[in-house]
């Protein structure tokens, strides 16, 4: 059962998928439509799950589920995994690359490898201040309050 997104408790899970790369306008119609089908019949032992999904700055899917109404179920968040491995295919794209990092610079997205961040230091594009994304907040008020943070205050924080 799909219910708004701003209309979850605080409280409600996430699941965010970070994108290899920008999505365009075709990615986000498909996306919002296999998200839309997928949703509506998502269930966990046959109970529904109030469940919803957005995408932001074209390049994060997050799912999100309300588990005061019914707890989503290994089963259940397998087969929401299984959404996103079929949009990977039918998009061409990856959403489980974990070796990219993604900050906020000039009020865009920027994206780099893990490997990368030390030059980006030193060449003072990234510094303590520098918005990054907390891909791993549980809920909805996390991704409120903790998914965009400054670098220092991640687990970047090992590089200053």
């Amino acid at each position: 059962m799909i219910v708004p997104f701003d209309q979850l408790p605080d409280n409600a899970r996430v699941w965010i998928y970070q994108a290899d790369r920008i999505l365009n306008t075709e990615d986000v119609q498909t996306i919002t439509e296999e998200s839309n089908r997928f949703l509506e019949g998502w269930a966990a032992h046959g109970a529904a799950l109030k469940s919803s999904f957005k995408i932001l700055h074209n390049k994060f899917l997050i799912v999100s589920v309300d588990e005061s109404f019914n707890q989503a179920s290994g089963c259940s968040i397998d087969a929401s995994v299984g959404l996103v491995k079929t949009l990977e295919q039918k998009l061409k794209l990856s959403f489980f690359n974990r070796s990219q990092v993604c900050f906020i610079i000039n009020d865009e997205v920027f994206e780099s490898t893990i490997t990368e961040i030390k030059s980006l230091i030193q060449e003072g594009k990234i510094n303590r201040e520098t918005l990054t994304f907390n891909n791993l907040v549980p809920t909805i008020k996390g991704l409120q309050e903790d998914w965009v943070v400054p670098a220092e205050d991640s687990w970047l924080k090992r590089y200053f």
